[in-house]
């Protein structure tokens, strides 16, 4: 950066100039005045020789660095840290500059302080990206004045980064208390209701007070002239795949996330949730095709390598073909799975146009449907008021009524529906699960 690049006029030189100019102007009537004048421009031009000389003479007088994790998390809350470190050996006024990706369209971002003599300072400051990708930092501007204010100087700090921005990956944790039901039948003797039998043997022991009398071995009591039980252990490792339709209707944005990603992140929190109740977890997307399939394993790299498969996942535009995704799943998943469909039906119509698709994966497998409520609608007809307004108020009335006449329809055929709003679609994908996990359905 050349030397007149980085020096800057401050308000307070500009507005001491122009005290000394209405010196002069005054001096046409006053002569006495030019004196003052003459005095007050020498003046001014030594404290502003002082000032620059302040301000250069300390080549290495601050630096700094932003602080950043190696990867965001999308549309959740990202600590960024600016370090700043003062060498000069009097107190500093600094205005902060830094160069944000072009994604967060921030084209001002200005951050004022005073930083003492030979101290260090952190500003913190979060941001929130909208959408996944590579996101580039440039670098951090420093504009800084001395305590006379006359002059400022820019100084550049390199901080240029590339940084990937991952479904939302700061969430998982939070989710992990609804996770706590499930597995707090392990903690002490607390005794658990559970619905169904779906259980793995583990072995035959004495019947002792308590046991389920349905569990009686008794071929084994015959043999053992003693009342003699069958115990079982909870079914472990099932394969569950999350299936994220990314066609066209998918792109539709609610508070400024699209129906596809809150698809993503709630597939990433809840592969968590299924490794963490020892399933098989595993992960793919569909339009025209099935692609970026991760088989369903019980690693302990599985959640990384789904991260970074969700990652990649985006938006063809197309139409979903349903009828490919059956063929695809009958020779791909041959074992019975839980698949926890991620889609979006506007209408009645199109979800029956795909209704035979659906009752046919079902069959192979448990098939759960994952659809999103219309929020805009809602909005709009709370807010509608004016009689020109009704016609379109009974028409967003019919579309909502239609999501539920989806979801009815579905169960009639033995498909479970999870209808939800975007921003409480991870908590209801969950709670599903961990439904379908107690009632052994699976």
């Amino acid at each position: 950066m050349k030397f007149w690049q980085s020096l800057f006029l401050n308000r307070r030189f500009l507005i001491a100039y122009l005290g000394v100019v209405m010196a002069y102007f005054i001096g046409f009537f006053f002569q006495w005045m030019l004196l003052v004048a003459n005095l007050l421009l020498f003046a001014l031009f030594l404290l502003t020789l002082v000032d620059f000389l302040l301000l250069y003479l300390n080549k290495k007088a601050l630096i700094g660095k932003r602080v950043t994790s190696e990867s965001l998390s999308n549309f959740d809350d990202n600590p960024i840290l600016i370090q700043l470190e003062n060498h000069y050996p009097f107190r500093i006024h600094y205005l902060i500059l830094d160069e944000l990706p072009k994604q967060f369209q921030i084209f001002k971002f200005e951050v004022k302080g005073k930083l003492a003599a030979k101290k260090e300072k952190n500003i913190r400051y979060t941001l929130q990206p909208t959408e996944r990708g590579l996101y580039r930092f440039g670098n951090t501007n420093v504009l800084v004045h001395s305590p006379l204010g006359l002059l400022q100087r820019r100084i550049i700090l390199p901080t240029q980064t590339d940084i990937k921005v991952y479904p939302s990956f700061l969430k998982l944790n939070q989710y992990n208390l609804l996770n706590f039901k499930a597995q707090i039948h392990e903690i002490g003797q607390k005794k658990t209701r559970r619905i169904g039998h779906s259980m793995e043997f583990e072995q035959i022991k004495n019947y002792v007070a308590g046991d389920d009398i349905r569990t009686i071995n008794w071929k084994s009591t015959a043999k053992h002239q003693k009342l003699m039980v069958n115990q079982y252990v909870d079914e472990k490792a099932q394969q569950v795949y999350c299936a994220i339709d990314k066609g066209r209707l998918m792109k539709m944005p609610f508070e400024g996330l699209s129906l596809l990603d809150y698809a993503i992140n709630s597939s990433l929190v809840l592969s968590n949730i299924v490794l963490e109740n020892q399933d098989r977890a595993g992960i793919f997307s569909f339009s025209k095709q099935i692609d970026h399939m991760i088989k369903a394993e019980r690693r302990t790299n599985q959640l990384q390598k789904i991260l970074e498969n969700l990652y990649n996942i985006q938006s063809d535009f197309k139409e979903s073909d349903f009828g490919n995704l059956y063929a695809n799943l009958k020779y791909k998943v041959t074992q019975r799975s839980l698949i926890v469909l991620f889609t979006n039906f506007e209408g009645l119509d199109s979800m029956n146009r795909q209704l035979p698709y659906l009752k046919a994966i079902n069959k192979n497998h448990l098939l759960l449907v994952v659809f999103f409520k219309n929020t805009a609608l809602k909005k709009f007809i709370e807010n509608a008021d004016e009689t020109t307004d009704l016609y379109h108020q009974a028409m967003m009335e019919k579309f909502m009524y239609e999501k539920h006449q989806i979801v009815l329809a579905l169960n009639k055929n033995g498909i479970h529906t999870v209808l939800s709003h975007p921003e409480d679609l991870s908590v209801d994908t969950i709670n599903k699960y961990l439904e379908i996990k107690s009632r052994g359905m699976l």
